[in-house]
């Protein structure tokens, strides 16, 4: 309990109230993190995907462009999260047997981590492909979202 009570939480004052980072003195870095997830469908859902008749439309890349927007939004969406100048946002959707698996890479130059924006890119995706198939789908699974990269290079 004791060594619970000295870890110093980056993200709180010395009063336990939020407080965003100041990374102004951490020098430039080309940073890269990648993030995956999953959504579980029925077959028939799979179905529908795959031979593009869901009624909103093409589910995959409609998922792959909102992953994509949402990485840009991060740091509107998550309060303590820094605007980042991302230099590329990439999701990629991939059909299976059993539902969708999405995978997600950022990458900037910056003096903090993109690791954030990868899970927010697939969370979105993900959520987008819920969205777009709960007319047809009443037990769809959203699961095993995971940051599974992370990397840090100098410049």
């Amino acid at each position: 309990m004791e060594e619970r009570n000295s870890l110093k939480l980056s993200h709180t004052d010395d009063r336990g109230k939020a407080n965003m980072v100041d990374v102004s003195t951490k020098i430039a870095q080309e940073r890269i993190a990648r993030a995956t997830g999953r959504i579980t469908l029925n077959p028939s859902t799979v179905a529908l995907i795959r031979d593009n008749q869901m009624k909103k439309g093409d589910v995959l890349t409609i998922a792959e462009i909102a992953g994509i927007q949402a990485a840009k939004q991060t740091s509107t969406l998550i309060p303590l999260c820094h605007p980042l100048q991302l230099t590329k946002v990439q999701v990629k959707t991939e059909l299976t047997a059993i539902g969708v698996t999405i995978n997600a890479m950022s990458r900037c130059i910056g003096q903090t981590g993109v690791e954030m924006e990868a899970l927010t890119a697939v969370s979105v995706a993900l959520l987008t492909i819920y969205d777009m198939c709960k007319a047809v789908d009443k037990e769809m699974v959203i699961s095993d979202i995971t940051l599974i990269e992370k990397t840090k290079t100098d410049i």
